[in-house]
């Protein structure tokens, strides 16, 4: 999560006024930084002001939502609170409780890792990406599993390798519906 945080952080990316969901948050770090850097703002007369923010849905099992919950209520400006959403998601399984496409990105950090999941995980990004949403995934490639993912993700998105943290050993890997290689 660090790392794809650190990524989002150098700029490339421009989360104001876009739709986002975290899947498998885990602690929620990457979905509070998402809506941290979608915050749009200006200076009027000494007061900030807070407009086109990002609009993030934070997203784990069951179990997790209390801890993320309170991680979101700790850790962002009351302001910006109701921009960041917890809601449960459980991969294949809650997709009715999310409109199809409706997300311009969706993140995801070390998320894949057991092999048992990936069918769902597949079924999930496919169910939330529409033409034009990008999907970022930041992972260790530590077994032959983490191949067959990436293969399994290649065989319906384009996917490519955006960045690569020697230090860390974690990729980070953009993956679209079709054969397009946008720059976002």
């Amino acid at each position: 999560a660090v790392v794809l945080c650190a990524y989002l952080e150098m700029g490339g990316i421009d989360l104001r006024d876009r739709s986002v969901i975290e899947l498998g948050a885990g602690t929620g770090l990457l979905g509070i930084v998402a809506t941290l850097l979608g915050m749009g703002f200006f200076v009027c007369l000494f007061k900030v002001i807070y407009n086109c923010s990002a609009r993030v849905t934070i997203t784990d099992r069951a179990a997790a939502l209390e801890f993320l919950e309170s991680n979101v209520q700790a850790n962002l400006p009351s302001e910006l609170r109701p921009r960041a959403v917890v809601k449960e998601l459980t991969w294949g399984k809650d997709l009715g409780n999310f409109p199809p496409g409706a997300f311009d990105f969706i993140l995801g950090a070390d998320i894949v890792y057991l092999e048992e999941t990936f069918a769902e995980l597949l079924q999930t990004l496919e169910h939330l990406c529409s033409e034009q949403t990008v999907i970022l995934l930041s992972c260790r490639i530590r077994y032959e599993r983490d191949h067959k993912f990436l293969k399994m993700l290649r065989g319906r998105f384009s996917v490519y390798e955006v960045h690569y943290d020697s230090s860390k050993d974690v990729h980070i890997y953009k993956a679209q519906r079709g054969s397009r290689k946008d720059d976002f």
